[in-house]
């Protein structure tokens, strides 16, 4: 479960036995957690899930993840290489 990024209190981070899913994040702040699927080719994100979040710390996490989406993609493929 290597995090890749700390941010305002945001640990984002993959996990290593979910087998072959396309790219993705998760997201834990306190007791908020959510998992974002990353759309390379639109450059777009789409919330998978999201536990005890309101709207503003859904705006926080998406903003940061499309603020990081190129470093994200590449720690992904980085990750993936190495499992």
């Amino acid at each position: 479960m290597p995090t890749i990024l700390l941010i305002s209190g945001w640990r984002l981070f993959f996990y290593a036995n979910e087998g072959n899913e396309p790219i993705h994040v998760h997201c834990r702040k306190g007791d908020m957690e959510c998992k974002y699927w990353l759309h390379i080719d639109d450059f777009e994100i789409t919330e998978a899930y999201a536990y005890n979040m309101n709207s503003r710390s859904r705006k926080e996490i998406r903003k940061i993840i499309f603020r990081h989406f190129e470093y994200i993609e590449k720690a992904w493929d980085d990750f993936q290489r190495r499992r």
